[in-house]
């Protein structure tokens, strides 16, 4: 592991007003992170606006593109950091629903804002998405950075910087999950896998806000208990018991309605056997692999409806920030500095941690 690394502008400036720079994580190779002093970005176009960075929040993408995945295409360096809330330090022209001084997050997608999708509010179907910012392209790790206005949001009162920067991933793929795909309703049972991750202490909260019964399973007994005081009414240690049966005997063997995956191959099938008939599989994700082996028969027979769900709308980050300022906050596991940018991401690729890890500006 290559430690951080500070490094100074190349080129001495001799005029008397040196040229503006700032801090940015970069990643150089395969688990190797400086903070480089860069060139300052230019003020924002017409359209755009220029956001000083005050939290990250660390997701898998961001382990996956520092471990170095063949299926990124991107050139380094690169810029680090998909998930971010800042400050307006500058808008441009044409720019008149935000102005300095408010608080922001960004949506990391770089949509079109004109095909049928984005049109309709499904910023994640986009048809002509650019990149992901932190992962293809530069991210948000960085002292400032101009977006286009169209693909920010702003922060409701008394929501900290260190929550919102929950909003863009973590709590609005969620949101997405939950109620746009498995459309969750008040009064059923939804299974929670890695209920101690980030986005499994969201599932964990938001089903719960709506009157839902909540099994999930956590690595160990520390994460069991912090998982029945965020409100989980049933907890399996999936180390030391089978979840697929301990979830058909709550159940009284008819299954839950719906099953909330995102680790992939350990437990996909498992999660499949846990559901009712009818019942629905909601997944974003595939942090222990890319492919199963399924039974179609169990498949059709038992009629599952399957969703792959993908990031989030502009839509959900809003009704996410909405849901932070009534009070359903994120769980945070870890703040560190911006320097220490590569602990947090040691921490989320051990399996330790319960809830989210933010680095602060």
């Amino acid at each position: 592991m290559t430690g951080l690394a500070e490094t100074a502008p190349s080129g001495a400036q001799t005029d008397a007003a040196p040229a503006r720079t700032m801090r940015a994580l970069t990643l150089v190779g395969d688990r190797k992170i400086e903070l480089l002093d860069i060139g300052a970005p230019p003020a924002p176009s017409s359209g755009e606006v220029q956001i000083g960075i005050k939290a990250i929040g660390l997701n898998h993408i961001d382990v996956w593109g520092w471990r170095g995945m063949a299926f990124a295409k991107r050139k380094l360096p690169l810029i680090v950091g998909v998930e971010a809330a800042g400050e307006i330090a500058a808008v441009g022209p044409g720019v008149t629903a935000l102005k300095p001084g408010d608080r922001v997050v960004a949506y990391g997608a770089l949509t079109c804002g004109a095909c049928k999708a984005c049109r309709q509010g499904r910023d994640n179907l986009c048809e002509n998405v650019g990149s992901i910012m932190g992962f293809h392209v530069d991210g948000f790790a960085r002292d400032l950075v101009n977006m286009p206005a169209r693909l920010v949001v702003q922060i409701p009162a008394g929501v900290s910087f260190r929550d919102a920067a929950c909003a863009p991933v973590a709590f609005g793929t969620v949101q997405h999950m939950l109620f746009d795909n498995a459309k969750l309703e008040p009064g059923e049972t939804i299974l929670v896998q890695a209920g101690g991750s980030g986005i499994g202490t969201t599932a964990i909260k938001m089903a719960k806000a709506i009157g839902a019964t909540v099994i999930t399973t956590v690595g160990d007994d520390a994460k069991a208990a912090k998982a029945k005081a965020l409100g989980a009414d049933h907890v399996i240690n999936y180390r030391t018991e089978r979840f697929e049966s301990i979830v058909r005997k709550l159940t009284a063997k008819k299954g839950v309605d719906v099953a909330f995956e995102h680790v992939g191959p350990d437990t996909f099938n498992g999660s499949l056997l846990c559901l009712k008939r009818v019942g629905r599989l909601v997944t974003c994700g595939s942090t222990s692999g890319q492919s199963i082996t399924m039974n179609l028969f169990q498949l059709y027979l038992q009629q599952y409806r399957i969703f792959g769900s993908f990031g989030c709308s502009l839509r959900n980050i809003r009704d996410s920030l909405a849901k932070m300022a009534s009070g359903l906050t994120p769980v945070i596991d870890t703040e560190v500095p911006l320097a220490e940018f590569e602990r947090g991401l040691e921490r989320l690729e051990s399996r330790q941690v319960f809830g989210k890890i933010i680095v602060m500006f």
